[in-house]
């Protein structure tokens, strides 16, 4: 496998367009299409939360009943989440607009949309968007940046990436995009991410390769412990590359999901990072835990935690905010097993041992905790078992974005 310059068109027969539609922002594209020049298996995983937005609710019912799927049409600036029925009707009016635009069958429209909630979608600026981007759906890498662009709300910067694998000997590529940078938690984060692959594969074999895949990358960042109504994760999978398609589980299907898991963890750590006012990337690694399940539990404390975020934040080597963390997560542990390290690429440093607090240079640590990336390193010595999150510091910035986020 190797990363390759690209994202959502990189892989065989994908094309994308964007357009500014002018939905919510005036000064900006803020709608995208993604088209598969042939029909796609298509998987999905999408938000825990209750409360869910139509598009959802449009797209799961697509991926688990459609015979394939084959355009995505993706809007930024409003939700269409708490909508009601005229919110799962504008859905069917994005899919059938599209369908007649792109000659293919609406129930192979998958729609999402992300923004504001609570607000109804301005249908009319949605279908110039949709007239405006299908004449000029490009399979060019630049149309796949421009989309990843188009897609974006309170982000800083684009997150698009793309690999390349080989299947018995024919290459394969997968490319993908997201947007994300504030109420982003486990259990999807909020997000919209975007997977187009050439691979030829079994649908239910994706759709289980994705939702393995996610427990340990998307489900594994946090921004500031608010799990979206919106979140959506789709892959398509057109064949184009000409391998035979996986049909079982073996060395061809090990390949795909090291590569689907390089890519999603790669656009969940750049969510990571990107959160709203973030300054660094905040990562909680813990080895060595009884359990899978303890591994994931600790580490997303670690990082969920405001107090261990403004921690960060200021460099303040205070290695009690990360222990109290893990203390309330639900995880059992006796903390006399626990050894406790900062890490970044300034150095590594031991704070806690085995129950007992290491005199350090508090000098050397806040040279360490002020690197752009941090990892709070944490051995449990109770198993073999490890796991990794990735959060972020929260600033000052983060209350002003979302004290004024409608305005």
């Amino acid at each position: 496998m190797k990363k390759i310059v690209g994202g959502i068109t990189a892989a065989k027969g994908f094309m994308a367009a964007s357009t500014a539609a002018e939905i919510k922002y005036k000064d900006r594209k803020d709608m995208a299409m993604i088209f598969s020049k042939t029909p796609c298996k298509a998987a999905g995983t999408f938000t825990t939360n209750v409360v869910k937005a139509a598009p959802v609710k449009w797209d799961k019912q697509v991926v688990t009943e459609s015979e394939f799927a084959q355009a995505v049409v993706i809007n930024a600036g409003i939700a269409n989440a708490c909508t009601g029925e005229e919110g799962m009707a504008y859905c069917k009016q994005t899919a059938d607009k599209a369908a007649e635009l792109l000659n293919i069958p609406s129930d192979s429209v998958l729609v999402a949309s992300t923004g504001v909630i609570g607000m109804q979608l301005p249908m009319d600026r949605i279908c110039k968007g949709m007239e405006a981007m299908t004449p000029a759906l490009d399979e060019a890498l630049e149309a796949g940046h421009n989309a990843a662009l188009a897609i974006m709300t309170t982000d800083t910067k684009e997150k698009e990436v793309a690999v390349e694998f080989e299947v018995n000997g024919v290459t394969v590529t997968l490319g993908g995009m997201c947007k994300g940078s504030g109420m982003i938690h486990p259990n999807m984060c909020t997000m919209l991410s975007f997977l187009a692959t050439d691979l030829a594969i079994d649908k239910s074999l994706l759709q289980e390769a994705l939702r393995e895949v996610v427990k340990d990358t998307f489900n594994m960042i946090t921004v500031d412990g608010d799990t979206s109504t919106n979140d959506t994760l789709l892959i398509l999978a057109n064949g184009l590359a000409g391998n035979d398609a996986i049909t079982a589980k073996g060395k061809e299907y090990d390949t795909f999901v090291e590569a689907l898991y390089y890519v999603c963890e790669f656009l969940a750590k750049k969510m990571a990072a990107d959160g709203e006012g973030a300054s660094k990337l905040f990562e909680a690694k813990v080895v060595n835990a009884k359990s899978k399940e303890d591994a994931r539990t600790l580490s997303r404390a670690i990082v969920a935690s405001n107090l261990s975020k403004a921690a960060i934040y200021g460099c303040d080597a205070n290695f009690g905010r990360f222990l109290c963390a893990m203390g309330y997560s639900g995880a059992q542990f006796d903390e006399r097993d626990v050894e406790l390290f900062f890490e970044s690429k300034e150095g590594r440093l031991q704070v806690f041992d085995k129950g007992t607090p290491i005199v350090f240079d508090e000098d050397i640590a806040a040279k360490i905790l002020g690197a752009d990336e941090v990892t709070i390193y944490v051995d449990m010595h109770e198993g073999n078992e490890e796991a990794t999150a990735w959060g972020c510091d929260l600033t000052y910035d983060y209350v002003k974005i979302n004290a004024d986020y409608r305005s």
